[in-house]
């Protein structure tokens, strides 16, 4: 475990892992200066002040923060800030929460990145050695920071769900597994607008690996397959497209799981997700699972009893043989592909919000053979109308959820699927996407008590 030689650090944003990271320097016994470009909540402000930190609030003072040898940055923070341009002309190491926190643990862990599937695979990663008797916590992007996992717990062995925001400031960071599920375009504009850039920085997570870990990456993936081979550490593929030896692939209605341990398989339809895209996910978690010597016998008994996080292709309700289903978390293209792909009959779509600059080209066969009418949840709508106007039956604009889910619903027959999905962020018409997508659930579960009362009258 390396504790670091630093006796001082200071602290980019008043955040989840800004706090975390200062929480965690102070019981190290580092001296701590935080600075937040905005507004501090008094609580934090009075937290921080007991914790016996100093801090500064409504701008960065580069005088200050140069006093200090090291500066930990919130992954909020882009590149291209000022203060950033300052610290980096000034010579200062600039690292991650996640650097940060690595200095302090001696537990195995695992690094898991994409641009989809995160979430779901460090959950079910988790879930799936918690059921194989290891004692394992996950952090990181998922639940709380990794600085704040260490104040209290001590596992053997640590699950870090990482953006590319958390791996661009790492220095020595290395996991024992790590996982690339895919890499799509997404926040291209914290990158130049360059898919290479993107690309490279989810690539951070293997760049202080060696051959004793173990790197599990799609081979179905451009970006991903395109660079595994200069990869130093041991490999596992996963693929639903092609047979693959040391690795996990998709053949016939079963994952297959050819390792140096064993063959082992699972028929698909005892896996508690759905859609070819959690078959990526799900092999990535059982690979994981594998290699941290839980049995395959209790990889299976954890697969039955695992229940994904919400708005995640959430089944919400059906209405009169109508299944509503909330997929809010599929903020880009990508992932709308393989909802879209999971679906088994017709689709009323509900898409809409901040367009990220979204290329609908690979989802245009799927919304020409499974979409039949598009609700347009949104304040501009125009990038949806102008792709697909010629391409479903009916097309609308809404401004609220529950203006979507009553459209929607007029426009659906029996069994047929209402889909959010909306391949765009939340923050025009709410406040992030679990909002989105509990507004979402709400309409769904006021509509379905209405229709019950129509129809017991």
């Amino acid at each position: 475990m390396n504790t670091g030689s630093k006796h001082s650090i200071a602290i980019l944003g008043s955040g989840e892992s800004g706090m975390g990271a200062l929480r965690l320097a102070v019981k190290q016994g580092l001296s701590v200066f935080l600075s937040d470009g905005g507004s501090i909540a008094e609580a934090k402000k009075a937290e921080i002040t007991a914790l016996g930190a100093n801090f500064e609030e409504g701008g960065h003072s580069i005088e200050l923060i140069k006093k200090y040898p090291e500066v930990v940055k919130s992954p909020g923070i882009p590149e291209k800030a000022q203060i950033i341009k300052d610290i980096r002309a000034a010579a200062i190491p600039v690292i991650s929460e996640i650097e940060f926190a690595s200095r302090y643990t001696s537990a195995k862990i695992v690094g898991i990145t994409g641009s989809n599937g995160k979430t779901t695979t460090t959950l079910l990663t988790t879930h799936l050695l918690k059921s194989g008797g290891l004692h394992v916590e996950s952090a990181g992007n998922v639940g709380n920071s990794f600085c704040d996992l260490l104040l209290n717990a001590t596992p053997d062995v640590i699950v870090l769900e990482l953006s590319s925001f958390q791996l661009d400031d790492i220095a020595a960071f290395k996991p024992d597994v790590a996982i690339l599920l895919n890499v799509t375009a997404d926040h291209l504009d914290r990158y130049n607008y360059k898919m290479a850039n993107y690309a490279a920085a989810k690539f951070r997570i293997f760049e202080n690996m060696t051959e004793n870990g173990l790197a599990i990456t799609n081979a179905d993936d451009a970006w991903v397959f395109g660079q595994v081979a200069k990869l130093a550490t041991r490999q596992n593929l996963f693929s639903v497209q092609n047979r693959i030896h040391g690795g996990a692939y998709f053949d016939a209605d079963h994952l297959i799981f050819d390792t140096e341990k064993d063959i082992e398989i699972i028929p698909t339809d005892e896996l508690p997700l759905i859609g070819k895209h959690n078959y990526y996910n799900q092999m990535a978690a059982i690979l994981t699972a594998i290699e941290l010597g839980v049995s395959f016998h209790d990889i299976v008994k954890g697969l039955k009893t695992f229940v994904n996080a919400a708005h995640r292709l959430e089944k919400v309700a059906v209405i009169e043989e109508v299944t509503f289903i909330n997929d809010s978390k599929a903020t880009n293209v990508d992932a709308v592909f393989y909802a879209l792909d999971a679906m088994n009959a017709d689709v009323i779509w509900i898409a809409g919000g901040v367009n990220k600059g979204n290329d609908y080209a690979q989802i245009k066969s799927l919304v020409q053979t499974k979409v039949k009418g598009l609700v347009c949840l949104g304040t501009d709508n125009a990038h949806l109308i102008d792709e697909f106007s010629t391409d479903v039956e009916k097309i609308e604009e809404v401004q609220s959820a529950e203006a979507a889910i009553h459209l929607a619903f007029e426009w659906a027959k029996s069994g047929d699927i209402v889909l959010l999905s909306p391949a765009c962020a939340s923050f025009d018409l709410f406040k992030n996407y679990e909002d989105r997508g509990a507004q979402f659930k709400a309409a769904t579960l006021k509509l379905k008590e209405s229709q019950s009362k129509t129809l017991r009258s």
